[in-house]
């Protein structure tokens, strides 16, 4: 199938052809004509899959016909759960929507002024892209027009059940127009899901082309055990020091950890630095160019990078800490082996992070294979629970004693990245290791002072 076929307007398809779009991917095929027939979606891709062309190009096709109301207010908006992910959409529609006449697009995030916020919601708005919180500050403001809205979409709606803004996009879906076409993309649809859409979406058309699985096929995984901190910082300089590494993001549990890596990376002379959300716009914008222009090798960041990087050159994607959710561990190892490149993605764990690591392969539906390297061998053997011993090497000698990582606590808090939010079960809480202010931290005393990587950069 071409895109020809899909019947799009031909100022789209003259800027799909300029950007050497040939053929739909296959959530390309079956989005689309279900779109601009005018049908609500929901659909299950993984990232890398296309899905923002999937419902950007009929998004576009819709407003190359004139509206039939007058105002200013948007008449596509376009949740994401993150900032980036946000940018990426608006690139994105800039780029689809090139030969359009006067289709204007308005990116509405945290941390951006709101005097200039103010000015852009002025002027006549055709798409909208933003993040809930920002959005229902404006929207109680008084200051956004939903009445010619005709297209809603949700993207990444796990992402955002997880970080608890499902309220906040229900509040903003009953200020638009009944009338609406919803479309809602997730990386899974399951019962939490499907009980959104279920308020949501009428008789939505159910889209799944992709599995967890088939998104891995190109990248190697590998698992190394370590000991304690300075075994992990050694473990990660090993990896650093790879030549076939181009650039690397480095996943850390919390903000605090992001920070203080990066520093301690930049020490040693890598050109490293720090990513999520406690950075306002103008730091992030900053951080994310020199990565896309490859002035970072390492970027090290909390989850808020798992979603809307696009980078080639990122060849390696370290997860320092794993992750909470299984569901993010493939998007954030789908941040290398884009456009069909290889990449390699990297994990460190401790004993006491097996039970995760069961999740993350039943998820998969992979085994993530143990490695050890010469001279960085752990000192227990671990064991998978049940199971025997999970794949370190038989010359390793298990040591039964208790575990290094024992009163050093590393797991976020009740959010996805020890970030604020809610969890998939709408609860709310403080990440493990607070301070009064709930501030997060790990490895530390009760006054958030960093132990862990202090005694590291101390060797």
């Amino acid at each position: 199938m071409s895109f020809e076929e899909l019947n799009l307007n031909p100022s789209i398809l003259k800027a799909i052809q300029e950007a050497g779009y040939t053929t739909p991917t296959p959530i390309q095929q079956q989005a689309i004509p279900e779109l601009i027939a005018g049908h609500d979606i929901m659909a299950s891709a993984q990232t890398g899959t296309g899905k923002t062309a999937a419902f950007m190009l009929p998004a576009l096709h819709a407003l190359a016909t004139p509206a039939q109301i007058r105002s200013r207010g948007p008449r596509v908006l376009v949740l994401t759960p993150t900032r980036e992910l946000a940018l990426q959409v608006s690139e994105a529609a800039k780029k689809y929507g090139k030969y359009l006449p006067r289709i204007n697009v308005v990116s509405i995030l945290g941390g951006m002024p709101y005097p200039l916020q103010n000015k852009l919601l002025s002027q006549p708005v055709d798409i909208l892209v933003a993040t809930p919180g920002r959005l229902i500050d404006h929207i109680q403001r008084g200051r956004i027009d939903f009445q010619r809205l005709q297209m809603m979409v949700l993207d990444e709606a796990d992402r955002m059940l997880d970080m608890g803004f499902i309220e906040d996009v229900e509040t903003i879906a009953a200020a638009t127009p009944a009338t609406r076409q919803t479309l809602l993309f997730s990386a899974t649809l399951d019962n939490a899901i499907d009980r959104v859409a279920a308020k949501l979406l009428k008789t939505p058309k159910r889209i799944q082309v992709s599995s967890p699985k088939s998104k891995l096929d190109n990248i190697e995984q590998r698992l190394h055990y370590a000991d304690d901190m300075s075994h992990k910082n050694r473990l990660l300089n090993h990896v650093l020091r790879d030549e076939t590494l181009k650039q690397a993001i480095v996943f850390t549990a919390t903000k605090r950890d992001a920070d203080s890596l990066a520093d301690n990376l930049y020490a040693q002379g890598y050109a490293a630095a720090a990513l999520h959300g406690d950075m306002n716009q103008r730091e992030r914008n900053r951080t994310l160019t020199r990565l896309r222009n490859g002035g970072l090798r390492v970027l090290v960041a909390t989850d808020v990078a798992a979603r809307g990087i696009d980078v080639a050159d990122i060849t390696h994607v370290i997860n320092f800490d794993l992750p909470k959710f299984a569901e993010d561990y493939v998007h954030r190892i789908g941040r290398t082996g884009r456009a069909g490149a290889a990449g390699i993605a990297v994990s460190f764990a401790s004993v006491k992070d097996n039970m995760n690591l069961t999740k993350i392969e039943r998820y998969t539906g992979q085994r993530i294979a143990s490695h050890v390297i010469p001279g960085l061998e752990p000192r227990i053997k671990p064991r998978s629970s049940g199971n025997g011993p999970r794949g370190t090497t038989p010359n390793v000698t298990q040591r039964r004693k208790r575990s290094p990582f024992a009163g050093h606590d590393s797991r976020p808090g009740f959010g996805a990245t020890g970030e604020s939010g809610r969890n998939r079960n709408g609860q709310r809480g403080r990440a493990i290791g607070a301070d009064n202010r709930g501030n997060s931290f790990r490895n530390g005393d009760s006054n958030g002072n960093r132990v862990g990587y202090q005694a590291a950069r101390s060797k």
